[in-house]
């Protein structure tokens, strides 16, 4: 596709995405929901603890410009703050817990430059805290929390000035502390207890989650649309994340995977630079992040339009085996239930095509050959990240699905031809195939959450090329 090509297309209407199938957009976390959040996470504490919750530094691109920035997935879990140099606090005031969040002051000049700021005023407004300061006053301020603490809680290697100054505060030996015995004595990550509640999703997340895989669906589908031979990996790219920015996503939620031929063999490809050909199978993994929450979809289809015999083979069982563990996406399974139902379905479909001449068992085993065109695990939690946090093996025990979680499942199986280390069978040269989908764990049984984005072959096949 030439670039007068490209052109030509948006002005008939490349972009002419069909907004009832993505829906109106959906109610953002309400401050109502924020709270409970919080008061969930300060009924594991103690009285005496002081809760930091630090945001990330931006980050230089080049010179004096900025990668855009995005904040932490806890801040943004406890309260929704999105901007730079905030600092979020909690502790306990005779018996009720009393949050603070240290932001960036109003400045006009900055603002001329860089956008409007809330400031403290509109921090204490419009986000679900008791208290706003700026954050010029948090060596201060965080100081005197400090003192009247026994317990920090707080995440290091995020902010250095929080990490100073809970470092200083811990090795000081002054005399009030001796006297009073005040100041911290213990530093603990929080972490695992706000991953815990990461981990099931309300009502509110589902809704977003649900809206960000419709997103990255319509997005697939008009990539599947324009795909022809010739075309290039960062073109189709290219359609990708603009109509992710079309749909009003902050963008995607990972870098895209775009890889044709023999680049589809590659897990994680993001070169995304080279030409589609005929008699390829083209493989995109893509998702958008709406509101805080990643989606998660790969789909793979023909660069002709339609399957070779050797590629509809590979592509059903690929497809066989996600609908297997899709199944198996249910409360009270272990997570790694649906890994092995796929890996069941994968070795008895390459068993029964000669690619895999060990019996199920043995090809199933540690050093089995279902290994060499299988190499990854078939799911991982999804939210406000991609790989999500939540503990997989607790207690060295694989976890058992609870309502609300959000899992992807994503099996496929990459022939490349190009491997030093593996005889690839002539006929599946170069083909890679992977199929993933978001499913919620519900009560009534796996909910997927990405299903608007076809994948049987009949329904991928009528689709590519047509744009």
């Amino acid at each position: 596709m030439t670039i007068t090509e490209y052109s030509l297309g948006l002005q008939r209407g490349m972009w002419d995405v069909s907004l009832e199938a993505v829906g109106p957009e959906p109610a953002k976390i309400s401050n109502e929901e924020f709270a409970s959040r919080q008061q969930r996470l300060f009924s594991q504490l103690r009285p005496n603890d002081l809760l930091i919750i630090t945001a990330p530094d931006e980050s230089t691109r080049s010179n004096d410009v900025h990668y855009p920035y995005r904040s932490s997935s806890d801040m943004l879990y406890l309260c929704g703050w999105e901007d730079p140099e905030a600092v979020f606090t909690a502790f306990n005031d005779d018996g009720k817990w009393v949050t603070t969040l240290f932001v960036q002051p109003k400045d006009i000049l900055q603002e001329i430059w860089e956008g409007r700021r809330p400031g403290v005023e509109g921090a204490v407004k419009n986000w679900p805290i008791d208290n706003a300061l700026s954050h010029d006053e948090l060596n201060d301020s965080l100081s005197n929390m400090l003192v009247k603490c026994s317990r920090v809680l707080v995440k290091l290697g995020v902010d250095s000035t929080v990490d100073g100054l809970v470092d200083n505060e811990i090795k000081s030996n002054s005399r009030e502390r001796q006297k009073f015995g005040l100041g911290p004595v213990s530093i603990i990550d929080p972490s695992r207890m706000i991953n815990e509640l990461r981990l099931r999703k309300s009502e509110a997340e589902i809704r977003l989650m649900r809206h960000s895989a419709k997103i990255a669906a319509q997005a697939h589908i008009q990539a599947m649309a324009h795909t022809k031979p010739g075309v290039g990996e960062w073109q189709l790219e290219g359609i990708i994340e603009g109509l992710f920015k079309y749909c009003k996503t902050s963008g995607t939620a990972y870098p895209c995977i775009i890889g044709s031929g023999e680049n589809a063999t590659i897990l994680h490809y993001t070169v995304n630079d080279d030409t589609c050909d005929d008699g390829e199978v083209i493989l995109i993994d893509a998702g958008c992040e709406y509101n805080g929450y990643a989606s998660d979809i790969t789909r793979s289809w023909p660069v002709s339009g339609k399957f070779s015999d050797a590629q509809a083979e590979i592509y059903q069982i690929v497809l066989d085996a996600q609908l297997a563990a899709i199944d198996e996406c249910r409360v009270g399974n272990s997570y790694d239930a649906p890994h092995k139902a796929a890996r069941r379905v994968l070795a008895e479909g390459l068993i029964k095509l000669g690619v895999i001449e060990q019996s199920l068992e043995e090809a199933l085993g540690s050093d089995g050959e279902l290994n060499k065109w299988y190499m990854h695990n078939t799911g991982h939690w999804l939210g406000m990240d991609v790989h999500d946090v939540g503990v997989y093996m607790p207690d060295n025990e694989p976890r058992l699905f609870e309502e609300g979680m959000v899992i992807t499942v994503e099996p496929g199986l990459y022939f490349g031809a190009w491997r030093p280390d593996v005889e690839c069978p002539e006929r599946y040269a170069n083909l890679g195939i992977r199929i993933e989908d978001d499913v919620l764990i519900t009560k009534d049984g796996p909910d997927v959450l990405s299903g608007d984005c076809p994948k049987t072959i009949a329904n991928i096949e009528s689709i590519v090329g047509t744009a």
